[in-house]
C-alpha cells in the first residue's frame, strides 16, 4: 500500500471508530483498525465482534495494500501530526508514516488475523434524514439498561410501518415513544432491537455527518450506511447485530386515559424538581400534591438527614385532586428531552404511569411509573 491522504479527512474516522476497539483483552486483534485500498480509496474497519463500522477515504493511491495497526496508538499519533498531508506506505507488517518533517515506523500484526467484516444480503428498508435520526435517538437513547434477564430492554426497539418509524426503548420503569413520519414508505414492515452501544456509535456519526443515512435489514443484523456521494463506495457504514427476542407489548403501558392533567412551563417544573431532589430520600422520590381548586401543584421532599422541601407551582389543572410520587430523576429525564416551554402532564394516582408531552407535538410520549409509599 502506497497512498497520500490529508490528516483532517483521516483524523475524523479514527477518532470515532477507534472507541470500539479499546478493552478488548482476549482477543488483542480487535484493538487494530485495518487499513486496505480500494480504488481511489482507504478503506478503514474497525470491530468488536458486536459493532464493526467501516469509513472511507477518498486518497491518492500509488500500491495497493493492507495493513494492520493498534487503532488507538494511530489515533493519538495522527492527532499529534502538525503537517496536512501525510503518506502511508505498507513494509513487510509494518506501516510507514512520512509527512514533510518526519518519518514514523509502526508496528501492526498479519492483517490477515484482523477478523473478517460480516456481509449481509442487504434487504433496504428506508433513506432517511441524518439530523433527523438523531434528533430522535436522543430522545430514547439514555432510557434502556443493561438486563440480563431481559436483554431485549437493553436495546433501541425500531418499528417501520408504511411511513410511520417508532423508535422505544423502556428499562421497565419508565418507557419513551418517539414517532417519525417518513416521506416514503419503507418496503415491507419490520421491526428489530438494536443495541444501546450500537445505536450510540451511530449518534457519533450521526453527529459529524450531513445528508442521508439508509437503514438495511437482515435476519440479525441491521447495517446503517451513509448515502453514497460517490458511485462505487459509501461514505460510513456500522454494522451491528441484533438483539434476540420479543420486545415487550409496550402499547398496553401507555394509559388511553388520565385521572387528572396538568399543562406546566417545563423550565419551572424541571427547576423546582431538582432543588427537591436534593432533599429526596435513598429511591430519589419527591411527593406531587395537586390541588385542583388553588391550580397548583407542590412539590414536596424530606430527609431525615438533610430536612425537607416544598415549593408551589402555578398551572393549568383538569381532573381530580391528587397526592403521587415519582423518582425526580425520571421526570427530570423526560422533560430534557421535550422541546416545548410548556408541557402536559397526565397523572393515574399512584396505581397507574404517569405521562409528559410535549405540547404541540403528538409523535414523542414519556412514561414514568409512580412510586408507592408506605
Amino acid at each position: 500500500m502506497k497512498i497520500e491522504i490529508l490528516k483532517t479527512n483521516i483524523k475524523k474516522a479514527l477518532d470515532i471508530i477507534e472507541k470500539i476497539t479499546r478493552k478488548n483483552i482476549t482477543l488483542p486483534a480487535l484493538s487494530n483498525v485495518l487499513l486496505s485500498v480500494e480504488g481511489n480509496f482507504l478503506r478503514l474497519d474497525a470491530t468488536n465482534l458486536e459493532i464493526s463500522i467501516s469509513w472511507w477515504i477518498l486518497s491518492k493511491v500509488e500500491e495497493e495494500g493492507k495493513v494492520a495497526i493498534p487503532a488507538t496508538f494511530f489515533s493519538n499519533l495522527i492527532n499529534l501530526l502538525t503537517d496536512e498531508k501525510i503518506k502511508l506506505e505498507t513494509q513487510n507488517k509494518n506501516l510507514l508514516l512520512k509527512t514533510q518533517s518526519q518519518i514514523t515506523q509502526i508496528h501492526g500484526i498479519d492483517p490477515e488475523e484482523f477478523p473478517i467484516i460480516p456481509k449481509i444480503e442487504k434487504e433496504e428498508i428506508i433513506t432517511m434524514s441524518n439530523k433527523k435520526l438523531l434528533e430522535s435517538l436522543e430522545q430514547v437513547i439514555e432510557i434502556p439498561s443493561v438486563s440480563q434477564v431481559r436483554p431485549e430492554i437493553s436495546g433501541i426497539y425500531f418499528s417501520f410501518k408504511k411511513d410511520i418509524l417508532k423508535i422505544v426503548s423502556t428499562d421497565s420503569f419508565r418507557l419513551a415513544e418517539k414517532s417519525i413520519s417518513l416521506k416514503t414508505k419503507s418496503k415491507k414492515d419490520i421491526s428489530f432491537i438494536a443495541p444501546q452501544d450500537a445505536i450510540r456509535e451511530l449518534m457519533n456519526i450521526l453527529g459529524q455527518e450531513d445528508g442521508n443515512i439508509v437503514i438495511y435489514f437482515s435476519q440479525n443484523q441491521i447495517l446503517f450506511e451513509n448515502e453514497k456521494k460517490e458511485p462505487s463506495h459509501p461514505r460510513i457504514q456500522i454494522l451491528s447485530r441484533l438483539i434476540e427476542g420479543e420486545y415487550p407489548n409496550y402499547q398496553e403501558i401507555i394509559p388511553k386515559k388520565y385521572k387528572t392533567q396538568v399543562i406546566v412551563k417545563k423550565d419551572e417544573f424541571e427547576n423546582k424538581l431538582k432543588q427537591a431532589g436534593l432533599f429526596s430520600g435513598k429511591i430519589s422520590e419527591v411527593k406531587l400534591n395537586i390541588d385542583t381548586k388553588k391550580k397548583k401543584i407542590k412539590i414536596y421532599s424530606e430527609s431525615p438527614e438533610i430536612g425537607k422541601n416544598e415549593s408551589y407551582i402555578s398551572v393549568k389543572i383538569k381532573g381530580e385532586d391528587m397526592d403521587v410520587s415519582f423518582n425526580y430523576k425520571f421526570l427530570i429525564s423526560g422533560l430534557q428531552n421535550i422541546k416545548s416551554s410548556e408541557v402536559i402532564l397526565e397523572l393515574n394516582g399512584d396505581d397507574g404511569p404517569g405521562v409528559l408531552k410535549p405540547i404541540g407535538d403528538e409523535n414523542y410520549i414519556y412514561v414514568s411509573m409512580p412510586i408507592k409509599l408506605n
